[in-house]
């Protein structure tokens, strides 16, 4: 076995000022052992997500240092945007990939909790696989409120944070840190503009499935007070109906856990589920950088005989198979992480 590789992405809570950006990327650049692989700029959502990958020590390092600059630069007093954040620094998972765990990446997660509540006085939630309790696993919940709120919410002890101080800090508000799977963003673009349409397919595939409904149009809730619905086939699973263009719809999607719904399971069940609305696939999209398993997957079930083929041409039936070079070219060697810091080495 090689050294482990870890992923980490933090979202840091500006997106328009490219200086600013440009000064927290080479506090990670000038760190040994990390690639930088992805720096995507929101100007709407004020929001930058970074990708970065290296061995477990460096990567610590890197999100340490960058944090350290990004709470120097951002103010989220004056912070405004679309995208649910409460922090300069607003998330910063770990994420296993070759030769590392998830055990490993909790670790570090904890270990950047406790460095940067110590460096920089700030409140530090841990979420996902990291999380201590039930209320704090799902990010969605930690941000409740979001940054307007976060005063409020400190008060609470039921959001005492995990480490770092009970107080609200006005410049540099509360951050998120934790273990998850590699989320993978995937889009598959339909023969409609009809938004609706995908967003009906959308509700078919996703984990939350389809609110039920009364013949009145209304929903149905359950003695428990929740509002019932039918699920989705699978699992790990985030989908929308979105709009790639102005002629082209789309169902959006997030894959939580590509081991348990990977990028074939998707595909094929939206082909099934277009046919029944006289709709096709005409192309697939992967927003970001894919794990090699997650390509090697899809390109086993592809694959007439994926025993007698090698590495190139099981990614190739993957690219065939999902439509990925439908909208331009795909090339794996920057699409699929761990090829593309082999190729940054």
């Amino acid at each position: 076995m090689g050294e482990p590789l870890i992923e980490c992405v933090p979202n840091f809570s500006e997106g328009r000022d490219k200086d600013i950006i440009d000064r927290i990327t080479n506090s990670i650049s000038s760190i040994d052992g990390v690639t930088l692989l992805d720096v995507d700029m929101g100007y709407d959502f004020n929001r930058t997500v970074v990708t970065m990958v290296g061995n477990p020590e460096s990567i610590l390092k890197a999100a340490i240092h960058s944090t350290g600059v990004a709470l120097e630069l951002i103010d989220m007093s004056k912070h405004s945007g679309e995208h649910a954040r409460m922090g300069a620094v607003d998330v910063v998972p770990f994420i296993p990939l070759e030769n590392s765990t998830m055990e490993q990446c909790v670790a570090l997660s904890e270990r950047y909790a406790e460095a940067v509540s110590k460096q920089f006085g700030i409140p530090i939630f841990l979420y996902a696989n990291a999380a201590r309790n039930s209320m704090r696993r799902r990010l969605p919940d930690i941000r409740k409120g979001e940054y307007e709120g976060l005063e409020n919410k400190l008060k609470s002890e039921l959001w005492s944070p995990d480490y770092g101080p009970s107080k609200f800090i006005a410049k540099s508000g509360a951050t998120a840190t934790g273990a998850r799977q590699i989320l993978i963003a995937y889009n598959v673009n339909l023969s409609t503009s009809d938004k609706k349409l995908a967003n009906q397919i959308a509700g078919k595939i996703r984990t939350s499935g389809t609110v039920i409904k009364d013949k009145n149009g209304n929903k149905i809730i359950d003695k428990q007070g929740k509002t019932m619905r039918n699920p989705g086939i699978f699992k790990s699973l985030q989908a929308a109906g979105w709009m790639y263009d102005e002629n082209t719809a789309q169902v959006s999607m997030n894959l939580l856990d590509h081991t348990v719904t990977g990028l074939h399971h998707v595909t094929e069940a939206i082909i099934i589920e277009a046919r029944k609305l006289d709709l096709e696939v005409t192309a697939g999209e992967l927003v970001g950088l894919v794990p090699m398993q997650a390509m090697v997957d899809a390109g086993v079930h592809y694959s007439p005989n994926s025993k007698t083929l090698d590495e190139n041409k099981i990614l190739q039936h993957a690219v065939d198979g999902l439509s990925l070079d439908r909208l331009g070219e795909f090339d794996v060697r920057s699409s699929i992480i761990e090829l593309a810091v082999r190729n940054g080495e």
